[in-house]
């Protein structure tokens, strides 16, 4: 399975802070942004990454993650030049998919909860059609919403309704196999003239190949699009971190456990990282791991 981070608009909600900078690039705790998404990529064991940015972004992007080899992993970039939907990012990403299976994460959610990785493996494997990721909310009218059957097959989906059928909201996480490159092509613009997930979505639903997997109670998922979700964000990452002594979303971290990299190339990536408390956690990991 190949990746893509979809890492572009404008953040026009969090300016003046967006002005000079990627909002993918503003910290949550200690860490960017991306780091979060990439993270649920890496944990699905996925080591091929596209992350696809505004041309301007492009270098920054570059600049903090390199070509993955660091990682063990390897990330290409690519240019979306105005915001064209998330269905964009499978025409734009189409040579990098080639003839695999797709997941798409959005470049500012933020998933962690319990057991996340093996959730995550087990719906990578044998994609047959496309798998969506669901979560309870309160204001279902705010979001997306997927409806399901007993066998968790999708069967309604409604942007923002005013009635809504569930309280299950799609989450920016989505597996494909390789027939969304041809689906997102056929797609046409939506009335704000952009290739919508959604649409994608509703062919996989009308095939019969559409599910849903809950994110179920105990799991955190966050979009951090806004100053107060972006504060929000910070203070649960820091907080559990403190509490458990673990760093959410360390990409070093997760490829040593991943097996991406060894003890002693993760203990190089932390003494790079210098003084800072998150250098030092990932020199600890790696003594860990290496004892």
């Amino acid at each position: 399975m190949k990746g893509i981070v979809l890492a572009g608009g404008t953040g026009s909600r969090l300016t003046p802070a967006t002005i000079a900078v990627s909002k993918q690039l503003l910290p949550i705790a200690e860490k960017p942004m991306i780091y979060y998404p990439l993270s649920v990529l890496m944990l699905s064991g996925i080591r091929e990454i596209l992350v696809i940015a505004k041309p301007v972004d492009v270098p920054q992007f570059r600049r903090l993650l390199g070509d993955g080899s660091q990682l063990g992993i390897s990330i290409e970039y690519a240019e979306q030049a105005q915001p064209g939907g998330l269905a964009e990012a499978f025409v734009i990403g189409a040579d990098h998919i080639g003839d695999d299976p797709a997941a798409l994460v959005l470049g500012d959610n933020i998933f962690h909860g319990p057991r996340f990785q093996d959730l995550l493996e087990e719906c990578a494997r044998d994609v047959d059609g496309c798998v969506l990721f669901g979560y309870k909310v309160k204001d279902p009218e705010r979001y997306g919403i997927g409806e399901v059957d007993a066998e968790g097959r999708l069967v309604s989906l409604e942007e923002k309704p005013r009635s809504p059928r569930s309280n299950r909201a799609v989450t920016g996480l989505y597996f494909y196999d390789n027939d969304v490159i041809d689906i997102a092509k056929n797609v046409r613009p939506s009335a704000r003239g952009e290739l919508e997930i959604t649409d994608v979505n509703r062919e996989y639903m009308r095939r019969g190949k559409a599910r849903m997997v809950d994110l179920r109670r105990g799991f955190a998922w966050l979009d951090t699009g806004t100053p107060e979700s972006l504060l929000q964000a910070s203070l649960y990452v820091r907080t559990l971190e403190e509490r458990q002594g673990v760093r959410i979303a360390c990409l070093e971290e997760v490829a040593l456990r991943k097996g991406f990299i060894t003890p002693d190339q993760c203990h190089r990536l932390g003494v790079a990282l210098g003084a800072s408390g998150y250098g030092q956690y990932v020199q600890d990991i790696a003594a860990e791991f290496a004892a």
